[in-house]
């Protein structure tokens, strides 16, 4: 299978392509018997009590063109800025924020987290129902901490290519990640911000690009030096995604999540009271007996399979019968028909609290997930109304939720460690640390997210070249992959990234 066919069944937020369904422009950006206009940018004035402050600022949101060495306009990217008002302060930080797909725009975190108004959304996983729904002021914005820029990149949201450049040219780890980086130093440029404390950071596939883009800020002799990233819903190591024979990281990284899960679906007889210590003796069991037994393949013996077998059935909540069919080897869509089929139902991926009732019961994958068909509407509703009428930045042009971007490049290229093959990023974050004494890392994981598993994300943080030195913080939610869906996951969210930018 090639990189891209990997890729393809990862651990990722992905889904089919939107482009088709946009207005004008097309795919391939502007016509190009059309004059490219001037860029559009709207700035108003609000105010809002974010973190028990009352906090005036100024919103900018339109779009910044990327051009080439003539000033040729090449990309449109479209952002939203939040900016105190008042004199600039030297030590205020900047964050730039973005989600990930590759093809998602940033409304998820935009107007779910961190954002000064946000969507509403039932934190008890039950899907979101029909509109009106709620877009209020959001308390546990940041802005009391940093000024706040979210991005979409080329291809998302607003943001597109210009007259004959082809979007593809952006659609790639490197290529993304070189427009964001060009992108943040236009920025920085524009609001005189150079010498600001700066955060980077995003959601999912937001991780790897955060990865990609530390490396276009901090790997050459014109750093732009970052004081923090902030990864949320990690991941960094795309082997563990690999859906092939012979491949068996994944079942090892996915086990703690599936346990999570288990637990909270009341499938775990005698289960301690908080999920946190069945997560740890998941842990302790995968990289353990569990990993052990995986890697002996056709050595493993009778005896062996026997002891490792009901161990394996009690942390998943699947009978030992099928676990033994399957060869003790669980994927993660077999997991999410499997586990509650005696109730005719499935269960989400993104956050596996959620639950969905397929065509029929019979199948071994479910039609959908019901985590992310659950709260779309409303994001999407969500940010077109806050940015049209309360930003009053209103294109003529559909706003790209996910799914806007195709034949993405996974190439990372070659260097002294490795070359492209094997993709993990990982190690351009731990070469940033190394290289900068400043940097700290945040990292957010929700116990019921299928997509980016905690421990996955623990695995790749955990390895040679990544400094063991306290400067990497770990938090972790009762949610899932969108921890901040759930209210009191918000709430903490918000306070751990606030006492994180404050620590510095």
């Amino acid at each position: 299978m090639t990189l891209s066919g990997l890729i393809a069944a990862s651990a990722l937020l992905l889904a089919p392509p939107a482009l088709a369904h946009q207005d004008k422009p097309s795919a391939q950006g502007e016509a190009p018997d059309r004059a490219i206009p001037e860029p559009v940018v709207s700035t108003t004035r609000h105010s809002g009590t974010f973190g028990g402050q009352r906090i005036a600022y100024r919103a900018v949101a339109g779009e910044t063109y990327l051009r080439d060495k003539d000033g040729k306009p090449l990309a449109a990217i479209t952002s939203y800025s939040y900016i105190k008002e008042g004199p600039v302060d030297p030590n205020r930080p900047v964050s730039f924020i973005w989600n990930g797909g590759p093809g998602s725009g940033s409304l998820w975190l935009h107007m779910g987290a961190f954002g000064p108004k946000r969507v509403v959304v039932p934190s008890d996983a039950r899907d979101d129902g029909a509109p009106p729904f709620p877009i209020v002021d959001n308390p546990e914005s940041l802005l009391d901490v940093t000024d706040i820029v979210f991005i979409d990149p080329v291809g998302t949201g607003f943001s597109r290519a210009l007259g004959k450049t082809d979007p593809k040219d952006y659609w790639g780890i490197t290529q993304d990640a070189k427009s964001m980086a060009e992108f943040i130093r236009l920025w920085l440029s524009e609001h005189g911000r150079w010498n600001a404390p700066k955060y980077i950071g995003g959601e999912s596939y937001g991780t790897v690009r955060a990865a990609a883009v530390i490396r276009e800020l901090e790997g050459s002799y014109t750093d732009v030096s970052i004081n923090g990233i902030i990864l949320i819903s990690t991941i960094l190591d795309m082997s563990q995604a690999a859906d092939v024979p012979g491949n068996e990281l994944g079942y090892v990284t996915n086990l703690p999540t599936m346990a999570a899960t288990a637990w909270y679906h009341d499938k775990v007889a005698n289960k301690p009271a908080q999920v946190a210590d069945f997560v740890a003796e998941a842990r302790s069991f995968a990289i353990g007996p569990y990993a052990a037994a995986l890697l002996k393949g056709n050595s493993l013996s009778t005896g062996e399979r026997q002891q490792v077998l009901p161990q394996l059935s009690r942390f998943t909540g699947i009978s030992e019968r099928f676990l033994s069919d399957a060869e003790l080897r669980l994927s993660p869509s077999r997991f999410y028909k499997e586990l509650l089929r005696d109730q005719g139902l499935t269960i989400g991926r993104l956050d596996t609290r959620y639950k969905g009732r397929d065509y029929d019961a019979a199948g071994e994958r479910p039609d959908n997930d019901p985590s992310f068909y659950g709260i779309d509407g409303a994001y999407t509703a969500g940010m077109n109304q806050w940015a049209r009428e309360g930003l009053k930045y209103s294109p003529e042009r559909t706003y790209v939720s996910i799914g806007g971007v195709a034949d993405w490049d996974w190439n990372i290229g070659s260097g002294p460690r490795g070359g492209s093959g094997y993709l993990n990023l990982a190690p351009f974050i731990g070469k940033a640390m190394r290289e900068n004494s400043g940097l700290r890392v945040f990292v957010g994981q929700g116990y019921y997210d299928m997509a980016t598993p905690l421990f996955g994300a623990e695995y790749s943080l955990n390895r040679t070249g990544i400094p063991d030195d306290g400067r990497i913080t770990w938090a972790y939610y009762e949610s899932g992959h969108m921890m901040y869906v759930r209210e009191e996951d918000l709430r903490k969210l918000s306070s751990d990234l606030r006492a994180f930018i404050r620590a510095r």
